[in-house]
């Protein structure tokens, strides 16, 4: 409801999760936190990082809602024209954004060292946090995208025809605009303003307050004429730019994409031991520390959607998280994944991963046979649990590696 009447609609992601109230109230905190409140990067950096998040995965949908907000908050109209024309400190954030989106194991300290030791570009250890919990919400968010087909319906709005103004709406009298079109007025109208007219001036009077009106009249059309193209050329150069804002722009390395995870003993890779560091025990602390409160917001985004009534037994949620995880590197000690294939048809494993994974290679993602018996809302959850999945995952590499840094 807010959505729709600050901005007249209501955008096509929040739609899909209103299926689900509960969460996308905790969905909807976590991201105007990040994005609008109170923190250490500006806000034209925040937006510019997640139109960079979602270019990786050619998410045309998100890249031209940042671009459009990064301009109305202030951002410089040129960074749009690519990374090249951005700040080198934004640059900077090209290679950690790479591999957090596809292979997130090779995240190391030495990568948090280069970004936190670049000399008068350097990044403060506050900002980085910020910009990794960006990019990983836009990274899943991607996900969700593409796994509700919502990028291929996506369409840029189109401009109004040759620059004419929208036509007349009859609610506009109740907020005070009174020019009506005078052939909406109703007859009665016109036979009282003649009568008064009839009655009141002889024919010199009413030629006269005739041309007066007419003179007055092209005077106002000609002030209006003038501002309505000065209004019209702001919003064509705006649109221009945020039209072709290509995805493809906004990235370095553009081959360098999902592999699978390397498990045999002799690859240089080990797998990501929960036990060793989780969410519950280190990342929560580490990120509420260094961002405050963020920890609480997305700690409550992971509960809600893991809560969720649903068809979906709680053996099968975990299952799809915990497949997520495996295919991203990361394993329980304590979880049988022999649960996995009992519970998740192959389809639905294909389905999973490819939208964890490399979403942007699905345009239109193959949903699994089993998927017709189930409601909307229930394929709905499940996409957003392989957000919210994807998300821990990435949060969990780069505050370990944030971690190593700090006690190196």
């Amino acid at each position: 409801m807010k959505a729709l009447v600050s901005r007249g609609s209501v955008d096509a992601v929040f739609q899909q999760m209103a299926s689900h109230p509960q969460y996308l109230e905790s969905f909807l905190r976590t991201q105007h936190y990040i994005l609008h409140m109170d923190g250490p990067l500006p806000l034209p950096y925040r937006h510019y990082i997640a139109i960079m998040a979602a270019a990786r995965h050619h998410c045309n949908y998100l890249v031209y809602l940042h671009s459009a907000q990064f301009l109305r908050v202030g951002g410089d109209p040129l960074w749009l024209q690519g990374l090249e024309a951005a700040p080198p400190r934004l640059r900077l954030l090209a290679h950690i954004n790479k591999v957090l989106a596809h292979q997130p194991w090779l995240i190391a300290c030495s990568h948090i060292q280069t970004l936190l030791k670049s000399g008068e570009q350097c990044w403060s250890l506050a900002e980085l946090v910020q910009a990794v919990v960006i990019l990983a919400h836009c990274h899943a968010l991607c996900s969700f995208v593409f796994g509700c087909d919502t990028d291929s319906d996506f369409v840029p709005r189109s401009k109004s025809p040759n620059g004419t103004p929208p036509t007349f709406c009859p609610f506009d009298a109740a907020n005070g605009n009174t020019n009506v079109p005078q052939s909406l007025a109703t007859p009665s109208e016109h036979k009282a303003r003649r009568r008064s007219l009839d009655s009141s001036c002889d024919m010199a009077c009413l030629k006269e307050r005739i041309q007066k009106s007419q003179e007055e009249r092209e005077k106002r059309e000609e002030r209006l004429l003038q501002t309505q193209t000065l209004q019209q050329t702001d919003l064509e150069e705006e649109e221009e730019i945020i039209c072709f804002a290509d995805p493809s722009r906004f990235i370095t390395d553009p081959n360098f994409c999902y592999v699978e995870f390397a498990r045999r003993e002799e690859d240089h890779f080990q797998v990501f031991r929960v036990q060793d560091y989780s969410w519950e025990d280190h990342g929560f602390s580490l990120v509420n520390r260094l961002y405050s409160d963020i920890g609480h917001l997305l700690d409550d985004r992971f509960r809600s959607v893991t809560t969720l009534p649903s068809l979906h037994s709680s053996d099968l949620k975990r299952a799809i998280w915990n497949y997520i995880h495996c295919v991203l590197g990361i394993r329980y000690d304590d979880y049988d994944y022999g649960e996995v294939n009992q519970l998740l048809a192959r389809d639905l494993k294909l389905y999973i991963k490819a939208v964890a994974c490399f979403p942007d290679a699905t345009k239109t993602p193959v949903c699994p046979l089993s998927w017709a018996l189930l409601k909307p809302s229930e394929r709905i959850h499940v996409n957003l649990l392989i957000m919210e999945a994807r998300l821990q995952a990435e949060l969990l590499y780069a505050l370990r590696a944030i971690t190593q840094y700090m006690i190196a």
